[in-house]
């Protein structure tokens, strides 16, 4: 099943990013020729419209193919015209180029203005991170698993302990600001730099005031890089309650969240590059397969979460300035709004040669990775 679970999740992720593409070609009055899920030989399609709608053998991305894409490029190095049928060919000889009606020309994404370009290649990526924000919306509205703030220890010998909180406590306002989860207590701790803390605490049904001075305390981030910090000494109790939103809130929350993702998502690859993060950590098929059959294994609401998770992380990465990816084109697209004319197409192909072995490269350390992790590890 768990093979299932991760074709659903990269079905739904790749549709949407694609759709992404489609919708935006559709609504620039370029003609798409071909959409399809999946990459290489065609398993099934069917052509509705001017569109020919694919389902290929590898189910690991997918492309929206659109009329003129190649990119006219000026001084006769590239050109999206369509061969001449009738013109007379022989083994030897070049294709021979016909000349664009003014109709395929208004069809034609070469020949569309370049910020028109830019939105149709960033509504793949956009579409991706949308989506992951409807979802959090979504997951918000029907409860979010929420670990309360009641003390399940004072570490002996601590701030906490040493202001007299025991355990099953309550803290449910810090400097006289109400909180009801347990990574606000972090929150407010971190931002007092050390400062004293009036405490509000429910002990048997009565309200206790106590004043705690965080100490100085060094540990690691999500990253496993040492930080310095502040502590009272609490450890939780563990309850944990489901909170509700309504819509108003939930569309705050679900973005709030969304962008912490995004942000996660741009520092882990920036501690990538830093080898902070160890390479070993890549992922690949087999870890996504992994992890989504443990998700749905777990509920409908972690299965959705795991999947806007991987949709800002598909969306983020898609941005990358690297060739072959959307942010590959965005790179050239932009270079070209701001020199006034289109990258040369040699460039552009020696850049793309380089961002497929890179793409390769990538491919192949995550296959390494997780076949170390879940079958060479397993076997040891």
């Amino acid at each position: 099943m768990t093979v299932v679970y991760a074709i659903i999740v990269l079905g739904i992720l790749i549709f949407v990013h694609e759709l992404g593409h489609f919708l935006l070609a559709k609504l620039m009055g370029v003609s798409v020729e071909k959409f399809s899920l999946g990459f290489g030989p065609k398993l099934i399609g069917k052509k509705i419209g001017e569109t020919e709608y694919l389902l290929s053998a590898f189910p690991l991305g997918g492309y929206v193919k659109m009329f003129g894409e190649g990119g006219f490029i000026e001084g006769g190095e590239s050109d999206p015209r369509p061969e001449d049928e009738n013109a007379p060919t022989d083994v030897t000889s070049a294709p021979v180029l016909r000349e664009l009606t003014d109709d395929e020309k208004a069809r034609s994404f070469a020949h569309k203005p370049v910020l028109a370009r830019i939105a149709i290649v960033m509504a793949g990526p956009v579409f991706n991170l949308l989506f992951a924000w409807l979802i959090f919306i979504v997951l918000c509205m029907i409860g979010v698993p929420t670990v309360t703030t009641k003390i399940g220890e004072a570490l002996k010998d601590k701030p906490a302990a040493r202001a007299g909180m025991q355990k099953d406590d309550v803290i449910t306002a810090i400097n006289n600001r109400p909180i009801n989860r347990w990574d606000q207590i972090a929150e407010g701790v971190a931002a007092s730099k050390g400062e004293p803390l009036t405490l509000t605490i429910k002990r048997d049904s009565k309200d206790i005031s106590v004043t705690i001075t965080p100490e100085p305390r060094v540990s690691k981030n999500l990253f496993g890089e040492k930080i310095n910090g502040y502590a009272i000494g609490v450890a939780s109790a563990g309850e944990v309650v489901t909170e509700y939103f309504d819509p108003f809130q939930a569309v705050i929350k679900g973005t709030e969240q969304t962008w912490k993702v995004i942000d996660l998502t741009f520092m882990s690859l920036v501690k990538m590059v830093q080898r902070v993060v160890p390479m070993d950590s890549v992922g690949g098929p087999i870890m996504i397969a992994k992890m989504a059959g443990e998700q749905a294994s777990a509920g409908i609401a972690p299965f959705l979460a795991f999947m806007a998770l991987l949709s800002v992380n598909l969306g983020v990465l898609n941005l990358l300035p690297v060739p072959v990816l959307d942010g590959g084109h965005l790179l050239f697209y932009f270079m070209e709004l701001i020199f006034r004319r289109p990258v040369p197409q040699k460039v552009r192909e020696y850049a793309q040669q380089i961002g497929m072995v890179l793409l390769l490269g990538l491919m192949v350390l995550a296959f390494y990775n997780d076949i170390i992790r879940y079958f060479v590890t397993r076997q040891g």
